[in-house]
């Protein structure tokens, strides 16, 4: 059950409410704005204090993520965020690095984790830190290993091999529940900085390409497009030869 407690103000940062606009300034992502002011936790993505140990103080609200997060005490006087996972329990223990027990909010490398076993908060990269899996729910599999890799299948249904040295932090990710919250209002859209959404085909034909026509009227081509006349729904934007396209050995769903 998660503490309603004050965040720990030394593990705060600013957020700048950016609007859905990109580093030029231009709106890249429409329907955004305005919301509640917010405060970044700094999470440790990495888990490099291998061998201390840390008891988990409180399990909090994180209005940035979608999942909760939990407030590590180590024994050295540290005090760092992590991504809750379900299960653990203000007062558990926990601790990272290759000898580390398996078991819930422990973080160790692929090498070390049994096949099978349920993780998050996974690195593709070695030292750089948890990168997928992090989302509240979200949990992967290690289904083999062989070759110095893991093959590892993600929530999306992707079949990826990742190092055997990248670590990743067993246990599913809390809040599971999220996915059932109805809002119920259009209010509380805004609160999270999200606008209303008018259809591309009740816009004028300058606005949208499906605007204009008389009367309510299809979209007027082949394919959906984007406000900004990009083909949608089906078209695949990955890069042809994306470095990582070689670890991929079946793409999701």
């Amino acid at each position: 059950m998660r503490n309603e407690i004050k965040p720990s103000k030394r593990l705060l940062q600013t957020l700048k409410k950016r609007s859905g606009r990109d580093f030029s300034g231009q709106v890249s992502v429409h329907h955004r704005g305005g919301g509640s002011k917010q405060k970044l936790r700094e999470i440790d993505w990495k888990r490099k204090k291998y061998g201390v140990p840390a008891v988990i103080k409180s399990i909090e609200y994180d209005p940035t993520r979608s999942a909760e997060i939990a407030l590590l005490d180590y024994t050295d006087g540290e005090k760092i965020y992590i991504v809750s996972p379900a299960g653990l329990k203000v007062g558990d223990q926990v601790m990272s690095g290759p000898g580390a027990e398996v078991k819930i909010g422990n973080c160790l490398p692929l090498e070390k984790i049994p096949i099978g076993v349920s993780i998050h908060n996974i690195e593709l990269t070695p030292g750089k830190g948890g990168q997928v899996v992090r989302s509240a729910g979200a949990q992967a599999t290690i289904l083999a290993k062989e070759g110095g890799f893991a093959d590892v299948k993600l929530p999306s249904g992707e079949l990826r091999k990742i190092p055997l040295d990248s670590y990743a932090t067993i246990g599913q990710v809390g809040n599971i529940d999220r996915k059932n919250i109805v809002l119920g209002k259009a209010g509380k859209k805004r609160w999270r900085g999200i606008r209303p959404t008018v259809r591309g085909v009740a816009q004028n034909p300058d606005s949208h390409p499906h605007g204009g026509g008389e009367g309510r009227s299809g979209i007027g081509m082949p394919s959906p497009k984007s406000p900004w006349g990009k083909p949608t729904l089906g078209k695949k934007t990955r890069k042809r030869n994306r470095y990582s396209n070689k670890m991929i050995i079946k793409r999701r769903k």
